[in-house]
């Protein structure tokens, strides 16, 4: 049985806790509202220009550009797992691994040569125990000290993975984050880079324009081509970045929200346990005072 001592130790042990808890919390909520405004302000440009060129790969032809129709083989795989930097934040970095995990498992079955780029440290900690041989470039946030994602730093890591489909080391890029839908509830996404998945018959109608109506590009298709396929990219990876943040804040501020009541649940429970235990060695002083009064 432990002793008052250790009891209130315990107790002032868990409440400096709740208040790191309740902390927390409080600035996780408050970098939400910012982040998750910055993840819907992206959507729509990164969803237009996603169904663009799907409708595009939908018709593509013999002549289409790598990016856009494929290199023609499936072979090499380069899945970009992006997670978070630090941790304090429930399941949203094991669901993202786990997903990963599954996705990197079965392309190994087929006989695939995958290749892992990690945006963010816990993807790198937490893969590297099993596919650390597979891991070709990390990249870390956190290191630079910015409190804000900018597209330069998405643009930065989609000329790294530009210059490796151009030097013929991947066929197929997918990355692999986890969607804001709320503060409780987050959806792990897979999305392909390279090439561009061609949109389904419905959508690739749409994309066609109304009728047989006939557009005219200026400049040429090849120019508007070469401009948007690459910047495509590093939207696309901007938009799971943005994602990311938005739902790591969300998934913090839960989770801290959840320690926090239990840290308070235990402390009424140690409290009425330390009541209890206080209140039988008060019993037992009177009893063995009473006890020796009685004797003289």
């Amino acid at each position: 049985m432990a002793s008052l001592k250790d009891l209130r130790l315990r107790i002032r042990s868990v409440k400096s806790t709740q208040k790191i808890t309740s902390a927390m919390k409080m600035v996780a909520a408050a970098k939400l509202r910012r982040a998750q405004d910055a993840a819907v302000a992206a959507r729509p440009y990164a969803e237009r220009l996603e169904r663009l060129l799907a409708g595009l790969a939908s018709r593509v032809t013999a002549g289409a550009p790598p990016l856009l129709g494929g290199t023609g083989k499936d072979e090499t795989h380069l899945v970009i797992v992006a997670a978070a930097d630090r941790g304090l934040c429930g399941n949203f970095n094991s669901s993202i691994i786990r997903d990963a995990r599954q996705l990197i498992g079965g392309l190994v079955r087929q006989g695939k040569t995958v290749r892992i780029f990690c945006i963010g440290r816990k993807a790198r900690e937490q893969l590297s125990r099993e596919y650390g041989k597979l891991i070709v470039e990390t990249v870390e946030l956190a290191q630079t000290g910015k409190k804000r994602i900018g597209f330069g730093d998405a643009d930065a890591i989609a000329q790294q993975i530009l210059a490796m489909f151009q030097a013929g080391n991947i066929d197929v890029a997918t990355i692999i984050y986890s969607r804001f839908r709320s503060a409780i509830s987050q959806t792990v996404t897979r999305s392909q880079l390279i090439p561009v998945p061609p949109a389904a018959e419905g959508q690739a109608k749409a994309e066609s324009g109304i009728g047989n109506a006939v557009y005219e590009y200026e400049p040429d298709e090849e120019e508007i081509l070469k401009a948007l396929l690459p910047r495509n990219i590093a939207v696309q990876i901007f938009r799971a970045m943005l994602e990311n943040s938005a739902s790591f804040y969300g998934a913090q501020m839960t989770a801290m929200d959840n320690a926090t009541r239990n840290a308070g649940d235990m402390i009424d429970r140690l409290t009425l346990n330390y009541n209890r235990t206080r209140q039988g060695v008060i019993t037992k002083e009177l009893i063995e005072i009473i006890s020796g009064a009685e004797a003289v």
